[in-house]
């Protein structure tokens, strides 16, 4: 009786009627036939996606935290690894077309951590983890068993489990979620083994990686991979000498339409407008040479973020913008300065905890926003940039006001773009930050915003990469620590304390739409810490999106 209602219940999801299948069959096939018919649509939906992806070159952005074992936390960070580059899918696999210094490797691994010969990341490997396999999941490869019906946010899946037919090592075996609209994957969760590639001299078992990766709604019918969670505590190499290989990583993937092969066409669309006549009564219109400056300077600032905008690494304007711009008025009125030209704030899409300014746009990178506890601690970033403003040391270099200058391979990009301070200035800007923050509405937090530079300070040596930005000055070089004196007068950092959250994990506050880039806040309620293992500052934490569905009018939410 058991197994008869569980076949009832299967027939109730999956058997369609004989007008539907043109004949009349036996349940069994119907239950066959249905399935089939739905791993056939969602690889008509992967065939698509692949073709999509040979057409953008979206931003690819690989984090890696080494672990080690911690009897209060679990898991500890030990060392980390850092890509980011540009989606590339050839006629044979995807790889990463670097945009950051990093070594012109391919596969999953090089190097292991914790082997006597310090086994490195290849980069390649990683790009990959955006499909569960990129010869698709046919039917003659794979097993397909029925699970489940599940929401995924808005999306109604099937959730299948999934294993090649023959050898485990042919392909993925893990859960897909499949959506039931145009049958596309919107999730996938376990492991391909299919690699074949020999990682190094000392070692050649090929090694593969578990992965929990998403894709979301960008357009109507349109699903992109976004973001790909991997996660290893146990893996070895078998031989009794070697340590255990354990890491956790995020791979964001964001600006498929910065990166559109078709961006350009869709530009060529010219308006001109009605010429207006100038009346030459009105006087001269030559600048000062005061003004002239000004302009020339504004116009090497604007070159660059449209650059950095252009490539896909500037989060277009908006409400993300709009925060960090009010917590830098608060310092600019109750410090009663006066600026000829306002300043602007912008994000950098990069997780590298960085700020700098250009000309008057302070750039923060998200992964700073994503880390910092508080507003005080955040008003404490903003200061150090405004401090440079009011000392007036330079904010640009003019040779990029020449168009040329800019004209470059994108992988050349941040090399270029180099915006540092000279020690003196760095110092003079950090006395300037303790100025600015007593007069300020942050003046009786102080203490809490020294916790956050004392942690970025503790983890500089294990998280080097994190902690390493892309274009501006060093939070912490090694030696010298942004406004020292505040860490001064912090308290010491307690772990065991539930109330004391010096810095947040990444991902924590801001959301990426990964077709445009642009960003939202999460406003979702705040959850209480109740174990010491939930306070993970700095650290690597699963990838979860809300999925919703582009053709309801709703925005596109990327993992956090």
């Amino acid at each position: 009786m058991r197994g008869q209602s569980l076949l009832a219940l299967t027939l109730t999801v999956f058997t369609m009627s004989p007008a539907v299948l043109g004949q009349t069959q036996e349940p069994s096939q119907a239950v066959q036939l249905k399935i089939d018919d739905i791993t056939d649509r969602m690889n008509k939906s992967e065939s698509g996606l692949i073709v999509r992806m040979r057409m953008y070159h979206p931003i690819v952005e690989v984090y890696i935290q080494n672990l080690v074992p911690d009897e209060q936390l679990g898991w500890s960070p030990s060392q980390d690894e850092y890509f980011l580059g540009q989606f590339d899918l050839g006629e044979s696999s995807p790889r990463l077309r670097p945009l950051s210094q990093m070594k012109k490797t391919s596969g999953v691994l090089a190097r292991l951590p914790g082997t006597s010969k310090g086994i490195q990341y290849l980069p390649d490997g990683f790009a990959a983890m955006a499909a569960p396999d990129w010869r698709l999941l046919d039917r003659r490869r794979y097993e397909f068993k029925f699970v489940r019906r599940e929401f995924l946010g808005e999306a109604r899946c099937f959730v299948f489990d999934v294993k090649p037919v023959k050898d485990s090592r042919d392909g993925f075996s893990g859960r897909i979620w499949i959506e039931d609209r145009d049958y596309n994957i919107v999730r996938f969760n376990g492991i391909n083994r299919s690699t074949d590639q020999t990682l190094s001299t000392f070692f050649r078992r090929p090694l593969s990686f578990h992965v929990d990766g998403w894709r979301v709604n960008v357009l109507p019918g349109v699903w992109l991979p976004s973001s790909v969670y991997c996660e290893e505590t146990d893996l070895s190499d078998a031989r009794p000498s070697a340590r255990p290989v354990r890491f956790k990583s995020q791979v964001r993937i964001w600006g498929y339409e910065a990166q559109s092969v078709n961006r350009t066409q869709q530009l060529t669309t010219i308006q001109i407008d009605t010429p207006v006549a100038v009346d030459p009564t009105e006087g001269p219109r030559q600048l000062s040479p005061v003004l002239s400056q000004r302009r020339w300077e504004q116009e090497a600032e604007a070159n660059v973020i449209e650059r950095l905008e252009g490539v896909g690494l500037l989060a277009p304007a908006g409400e993300v913008d709009t925060v960090l711009e009010t917590v830098l008025n608060n310092l600019v009125v109750t410090n009663g300065i006066d600026l000829e030209r306002p300043l602007k704030c912008r994000v950098l899409l990069t997780s590298p905890l960085e700020s700098f300014t250009v000309g008057r746009t302070i750039v923060v990178s998200r992964g700073l926003i994503d880390v910092l506890p508080d507003e005080a601690s955040l008003a404490t970033i903003l200061a150090h940039e405004l401090g440079h403003v009011v000392l007036g040391h330079p904010l640009i270099d003019t040779k990029f006001a020449f168009a040329d200058r800019l004209m470059i391979d994108d992988g050349d990009l941040l090399q270029t773009l180099q915006f540092h301070h000279a020690p003196r200035e760095e110092t003079a800007a950090d006395e300037k930050v303790i100025q600015l923050l007593q007069k300020s509405p942050y003046k009786d937090r102080l203490s809490d915003t020294g916790l956050f530079l004392r942690v970025i300070a503790q983890q500089a040596k294990r998280l080097p990469r994190l902690i390493q930005p892309h274009i501006g000055d060093h939070i912490y070089d090694g030696q010298a620590q942004r406004v020292a004196d505040l860490i001064e007068r912090a308290p010491a950092l307690a772990p065991e304390r539930l109330d004391q959250i010096p810095a947040l994990p990444l991902g924590t506050r801001v959301m990426v739409d990964p077709w445009s880039g642009r960003l939202t806040l999460d406003r979702s309620p705040g959850v209480r810490i109740v174990s010491i293992r939930e306070k993970v500052p700095l650290a690597v934490t699963p990838l979860m999106p809300y999925i919703k569905y582009a053709d309801q009018g709703n925005a596109v939410i990327s993992a956090r």
